[in-house]
């Protein structure tokens, strides 16, 4: 323990750089005047969860809220940082190549507006001693979303973990459906004007939480029960063929263009700042945050009160012993798959209204970090999955605030073999033997 400690501490002090470059934010911010005709207020970057090419500029004219968004050839410290591939706005999605070629006329004969959010409202005086702390409090405040996204996939993991011994890998499958659920009912919200309304985006997260809890208990009861004194590698091949059936059933129905639905709960509000940086978090961060909070806290009790997670407990325990004693394991299974599957839904939505860009293969990577979490909190262990999705959530976006983005998921999966490596259990896990 003492040596994962070291290993852990060593890894965070080499966190201590390159965030949003600088080249690439005003490129994107000087394409906005091709769009909109008011002046710009309230603009703020971001980088997409997935491909760190694209810079993606939230702001609002006129009083109502937009996006765009620019896709580079290379992230920044690389080759081609500066050379537009792409552009997506609210309104139209990507750009089709004819229109944007024109754009790429227009941005080479039309100077810059001074009221686009130019490069000087990025900084606006000369850094101070604070203001390498107060960048590296925005970081973590931007690591707490990612954080809450690779917990909610780890618990689903770790539940059917515990109570099987096996690894569903289509989880984050899961997540994909529940994120491209949430950006359809997103369009859908944002055409009848209720996409800000509260309600409507809680009564959209409980219809997919629902869905996906479907898909999650089906899951089991079609496939895994079948295979459960399966004595081989065959449950696992399996999830591995499940997970490609819901990326290629999807991509043929929907195609494989990404979705952005407009950004929620988008109001920013200034933390502290001295001039030179100011810390902002954003409504929907907060909402992320108590949304994740108040699931997790649902659960604990869930766990520790009811007759299901006494029932869940004793077959983590030994599955035979609490056949034995009368528990009904089927159906505690099968629960335990759709607790998952709504908890994946949960972290779907999450990327779908925060981050945007969602497609078909959204999940693939998504559900290998979260189960990367899961193994390093402690695979089998619910606290262990959300401590392990805020240690991955850190490093992630330490690393890509402060080193080069390419770099990130190696970091992220090379703190994975580590774990394995030194302590398989996982912090919070305890090493034991299983009976079945």
């Amino acid at each position: 323990m003492l040596r994962i400690l070291l290993l852990l501490a060593a890894s965070l002090l080499l966190l201590s750089g390159c965030g949003i470059d600088a080249d690439q934010d005003v490129l994107c911010r000087r394409l906005i005047p091709a769009f909109e005709s008011d002046p710009i207020t309230d603009a703020w970057t971001r980088m997409d969860a997935e491909d760190r090419r694209v810079v993606r500029i939230d702001y609002r004219t006129g009083g109502e809220a937009h996006w765009i968004a620019c896709r580079y050839a290379g992230a920044a410290t690389e080759a081609g940082r500066t050379v537009l591939e792409a552009v997506a706005t609210d309104r139209t999605g990507w750009l089709p190549p004819m229109r944007f070629a024109m754009l790429e006329q227009w941005i080479r004969i039309k100077p810059p507006r001074h009221d686009a959010a130019p490069a000087a409202a990025i900084v606006r005086s000369p850094p101070t001693a604070w203001t390498p702390w107060l960048f590296l409090l925005q970081q973590v405040i931007n690591a707490a979303t990612v954080a809450c996204v690779y917990g909610l996939l780890a618990l689903g993991y770790t539940l059917v973990y515990a109570i099987l011994g096996q690894i569903n890998l289509a989880m984050g499958e899961l997540t994909m459906v529940g994120a491209m659920l949430t950006a359809m009912a997103a369009a859908g919200l944002g055409m009848a004007g209720w996409a800000d309304w509260p309600p409507a985006l809680l009564g959209v997260l409980v219809l997919v939480m629902g869905f996906t809890a479907a898909q999650g208990w089906a899951m089991d009861r079609l496939v895994f029960r079948r295979l459960r004194k399966t004595r081989s590698h065959t449950p696992l091949i399996v999830a591995v063929g499940l997970s490609v059936a819901y990326q290629e059933g999807v991509r043929l129905l929907h195609g494989a263009r990404d979705w952005w639905p407009a950004p929620v709960l988008a109001d920013r509000h200034d933390l502290i700042g001295d001039g030179a940086f100011t810390v902002t978090a954003l409504s929907s961060q907060l909402a992320i945050l108590a949304l994740t909070g108040g699931l997790y806290a649902l659960l604990w009790g869930i766990m520790q009160r009811t007759p299901f997670g006494r029932a869940h407990r004793a077959c983590t325990d030994d599955v035979a012993a609490a056949e034995l004693v009368g528990v009904d394991v089927n159906r505690t299974v099968a629960i335990t798959f759709a607790i998952g599957g709504g908890l994946a839904a949960v972290a779907g939505a999450v990327i779908a209204l925060y981050y945007g860009g969602v497609n078909f293969f959204t999940g693939y990577l998504i559900g290998f970090k979260a189960l990367a979490a899961a193994v390093v909190g402690g695979i089998g262990s619910v606290p262990g999955a959300m401590l392990g999705g805020a240690l991955l959530g850190l490093v992630e976006t330490f690393w890509s605030a402060y080193f080069v983005i390419a770099y990130k998921d190696i970091v992220a999966f090379g703190l994975l073999t580590l774990f394995l490596i030194y302590r398989p259990q996982g912090l919070l896990g305890q090493p034991r033997g299983r009976g079945d």
